[in-house]
């Protein structure tokens, strides 16, 4: 089943400020918001019950990569459902940008483009509960200027 953008920017839309009661909610739930977007917008899970591979959730038990930002980014690399690409302006609604705060290698944050006002991406979040916010971040205090990014077109 192919993508769909518009479905998974219409479930980062309605579940921006709020938790489906279907998923597990985490206190840091950035990444498990993001896979619920990616699974509205069709993708399949996979790998289950390979805590380590693969993208799954279940009631009481779920992949790394759903839960856990820095594999998320893994999984984005490895699993052939997404390219990154070098620019914020390559993007388009659906697709995912990974954060690195401190520059250190470590993946700490994931958004979700939900809009594009005049080529600069607009992203939904959760954590820090975030609707149609600048991509960049500047105005979170988990910003430093050694942060790097990590733009990713989900295919």
């Amino acid at each position: 089943m192919a993508y769909n953008r518009g479905d998974a920017v219409l479930y980062a839309e309605k579940w921006w400020n709020g938790r489906n009661p279907a998923y597990p909610s985490f206190e840091v739930d950035c990444t498990n918001f993001i896979s619920q977007c990616l699974r509205a917008g069709g993708w399949s899970m996979t790998g289950y019950p390979n805590r380590s591979k693969g993208w799954w959730v279940r009631t009481n038990s779920w992949s790394f990569s759903w839960s856990v930002a820095h594999s998320l980014k893994w999984y984005l690399e490895s699993s052939g459902r997404a390219q990154q690409v070098s620019k914020a302006s390559a993007l388009k609604q659906g697709d995912v940008i990974c954060y690195d705060f401190e520059g250190d290698g470590r993946i700490n944050h994931t958004t979700i483009v939900t809009a594009m006002r005049s080529g600069v991406p607009l992203v939904n979040a959760h954590t820090s509960d975030s609707r149609m916010r600048n991509w960049e971040y500047t105005d979170s205090s988990a910003y430093t200027p050694e942060i790097k990014y990590y733009f990713y077109a989900i295919t």
